[in-house]
């Protein structure tokens, strides 16, 4: 019986482990370009500035020090943005009211389970993480973080650097960066955050037998296309992967980014 368990439970992480498509939410997809509102993220950014260290190649959130007075900052950041519909805004606002929600949501979360070693001991007993479960309620919609990811953020606007955007919380994952994202830097920002993972040990290393690569690439293919789409992506932030045409592993570190 501890046997039958176990070979369950293995199936069940192997299973999670593949990668949700990017299928649209079609009551999303909507905008308002005429719209020059803006969204404020500066508490989001508070956060930011208080709690996110840069160590070598790595951004690390001090979960252990957030203050209480700051927990409630962050729960007060997350109602605003669920109390507005951003069908309303125009899209590069709505990109990045998406991006901040999701990164801000997992923050919280891991707060709200603190301490821990890793998201992925989060969620129902057969779940691999929390990326399944109702999280926010916006325009009275329950949405999961997988729902952001792979029913708004990726079918909307099918930019592959938003795998770089977004941040699950592991020390194997592209940044939390360090400013908000916001209307106006989005570009120059997903493009910081390719070239942060990319020129990483976590995005890829040369190795004797090869090239390691974020299994980032691996869950995400479509989105990056085949090798020699995946490799003329990658050498666009860093010169040395340029025509790569040798062996490629996978990896991903699921420690918590702390």
């Amino acid at each position: 019986m501890k046997y039958l368990f176990s070979l369950i439970m293995l199936l069940l992480s192997y299973n999670s482990l593949a990668a949700p498509e990017a299928k649209l939410w079609p009551f999303w997809d909507a905008s308002n370009e005429q719209s020059s509102a803006s969204i404020s993220h500066e508490q989001w950014q508070q956060i930011l500035d208080s709690y996110l260290i840069e160590s070598d190649s790595q951004t690390l959130f001090q979960y252990a020090k957030v203050t209480d007075v700051d927990k409630q900052n962050l729960q007060n950041y997350l109602s605003e943005l669920s109390s507005l519909d951003p069908r309303h805004f125009n899209r590069a606002e709505q990109y990045a009211y998406w991006v901040n929600l999701y990164n801000a949501l997992t923050v919280n979360l891991i707060l709200e389970n603190y301490p821990l070693k890793s998201i992925t001991k989060l969620g129902g007993l057969f779940s691999f993480g929390p990326w399944g479960d109702n999280i926010v309620v916006i325009n009275s919609k329950k949405l999961t973080l997988n729902d952001i990811e792979h029913r708004i953020l990726r079918p909307i606007w099918q930019d592959p650097r938003t795998h770089y955007a977004v941040n699950c919380a592991s020390l194997g994952c592209p940044n939390l960066q360090s400013k908000v994202f916001t209307a106006e830097n989005t570009q120059q920002l997903l493009d910081k955050s390719a070239a942060d993972f990319i020129n990483s040990v976590k995005g890829a290393e040369m190795q004797k037998e090869g090239v390691q690569l974020s299994s980032i690439y691996d869950w995400f293919n479509n989105d990056f296309g085949d090798n020699k789409a995946l490799f003329q992506h990658l050498a666009k932030y860093r010169s040395d992967l340029n025509n790569y045409s040798g062996e490629i592993s996978f990896d991903y570190d699921w420690r918590l980014n702390e």
